[in-house]
């Protein structure tokens, strides 16, 4: 008999469906910001005004730096406080780059302009001036020994600075080279912002002795020197000062306090006290700012300090 059978026909399985691609979330989804708890802390307003300085950061850099002959150098990041700025990252990788920028804002009542030339301003003086060079600079000793101390912090962690301008100081010697005073002054300054950490901290307490001093202390030079000075802190160290103190200030001599007050802003003006003389009158004023145990006994304390 003849095979007529047809051969069987084989049909393939049905392919398996091809499974679901999962969506790559690192490309689809933001990521999250860096923040902090000061970062926290700024109204809307702020977190918009920041955000728009920071997308601004590279302009910001060629304009401030736009002498330098090395054109690589212009969008290089720098040291701001002990804080690195790198104007291409901007506060991707640091949430304390805001806190930071937020202060020029604050500085400038919210306009984004002013903060924005404030910012420039600062950061061409501090490439001109190197600021950041005076922390690893050496002064003398003889002469610059015992006019600052950084020592302890206030009840909510600022660290506090005192400036002892009375007592046995050679006035003379400190005001008599004005840009040796400037540097030996903003080194103390850059080094006390080094004690920040701009995620919980961000302003400083200070105290500036003048026991002892007599009518005579305040010279021509020392005059050219606190109103460099004040100046300077007016203009590129926006928002760091909680409040600062008048210690040891005799009656008569009040007209230290009040001599400021030209050469600051209003705001700044209102963080200024007088705390009078002797460590009962002063405590008064500081031991609610500062507890006893980080308070040096002349000022009302208990602390065993210079």
């Amino acid at each position: 008999m003849s095979d007529d059978t047809k051969p069987t026909e084989v049909t393939s399985a049905p392919a398996p469906a091809p499974a679901p691609v999962e969506p790559d979330t690192a490309k689809h989804t933001a990521l999250p910001e860096k923040t902090n708890p000061l970062v926290q802390n700024f109204t809307e307003g702020e977190k918009s005004a920041v955000k728009e300085l920071v997308t601004r950061l590279p302009l910001i850099f060629e304009e401030a730096f736009k002498d330098l002959k090395d054109e690589s150098h212009k969008l290089e990041a720098v040291d701001f406080w002990g804080v690195p700025i790198d104007p291409l990252k901007g506060d991707a990788e640091d949430a304390r780059v805001d806190v930071i920028l937020v202060k020029f804002i604050r500085a400038r009542n919210s306009d984004i302009e002013a903060a924005q030339q404030q910012l420039i301003d600062t950061l061409k003086w501090r490439h001109t001036f190197r600021a950041s060079d005076t922390v690893n600079e050496v002064f003398p000793d003889e002469i610059f020994g015992k006019l600052c101390h950084n020592y302890g912090k206030d009840k909510d962690g600022r660290p506090i600075s005192y400036n002892v301008y009375g007592g046995d100081q050679d006035l003379k010697a400190i005001f008599g080279d004005l840009d040796r005073f400037l540097r030996w002054r903003i080194s103390m300054q850059e080094k006390a912002l080094r004690l920040l950490d701009f995620t919980t901290v961000d302003t400083l307490i200070q105290v500036h002795d003048y026991d002892g001093l007599g009518m005579s202390s305040r010279d021509a030079n020392s005059k050219r020197a606190a109103t460099e000075a004040s100046k300077i802190f007016q203009d590129y160290y926006p928002e760091t000062l909680h409040r600062k103190f008048f210690v040891g200030v005799p009656t008569i001599m009040t007209w230290i306090f009040w001599a400021f007050k030209p050469l600051v802003s209003a705001a700044t003006f209102a963080k200024l006290s007088v705390a009078g003389r002797g460590p009962e009158t002063i405590g008064k004023e500081l031991l609610p700012y500062i507890d006893g145990s980080q308070l040096p006994k002349r000022y009302g304390g208990n602390a065993e300090a210079f």
